[in-house]
């Protein structure tokens, strides 16, 4: 049985920042489609890779000289934002099942 179209999906908020790290959105109508899998895709490998720099962070936090730091940092930075992006689109699409 197809569930019934719900026109008032909120858009999906996409795992990639438009011009200028404006978000971007799909507007779906709830259906999937080639754009909505790969933001499922985006979204897993971001979280994977984030889940790697948190493992390599913590082995190389002990010993590492400054410049490694800052650069560890601003990875970390760039892997929180992507999580938290998804966490929020998710959320997103998590209110709309309730």
């Amino acid at each position: 049985m197809k569930e019934p179209e719900n026109p008032l999906h909120e858009p999906r908020l996409l795992p990639w920042s438009g011009t200028g790290g404006k978000p971007c959105y799909l507007i779906t109508g709830g259906r999937g489609g080639p754009v909505s899998r790969l933001a499922d895709t985006t979204e897993s490998v971001q979280l994977g890779m984030g889940t790697e720099l948190l493992a390599h962070a913590r082995g190389l936090l002990p010993d590492a000289p400054q410049g490694e730091l800052r650069y560890l940092a601003e990875c970390l930075t760039e892997a929180l934002d992507d999580a938290l992006r998804v966490a929020e689109s998710r959320g997103r699409r998590l209110r709309e099942l309730i």
